[in-house]
């Protein structure tokens, strides 16, 4: 993935327009005022990994980005270990996932959901 095709909203994260198309297929068939929220959790095989859910609610100090009209929300402590990352989505022949270009993660596993500093 290159610069060019990740939204230039500045900020710690950005959505590429890739993933802003497929968040907003997804989120179009969840209630309204549905978001998702992507989460760095302790786990995995290279000791983080990535969590996504879709959620109805916010926090205060969630970083709030958009992404074809919809909210994807970070929370304040996943902002600092994914400081300029870009979510992408990836659709090729072995399947289709969310990835995140972390360039803070100093080694990373096979599945690409997990992830070490």
């Amino acid at each position: 993935m290159t610069v060019t095709e990740a939204n230039t909203d500045s900020g710690p994260v950005t959505v590429s327009a890739r993933a802003a198309k497929r968040i907003a297929a997804i989120l179009s068939k969840e209630p309204a005022g549905a978001m998702l929220r992507v989460a760095v959790e302790g786990g995995g095989c290279s000791g983080f990994q990535y969590k996504f859910d879709i959620v109805k609610n916010r926090e205060t100090d969630d970083l709030v980005l958009d992404a074809d009209g919809y909210s994807v929300l970070v929370d304040s402590i996943s902002v600092e270990y994914m400081n300029g990352s870009v979510i992408d989505f990836s659709d090729e022949l072995i399947g289709a996932a969310f990835k995140i270009e972390n360039p803070n993660a100093t080694a990373a596993c096979g599945c690409g959901t997990s992830f070490s500093l």
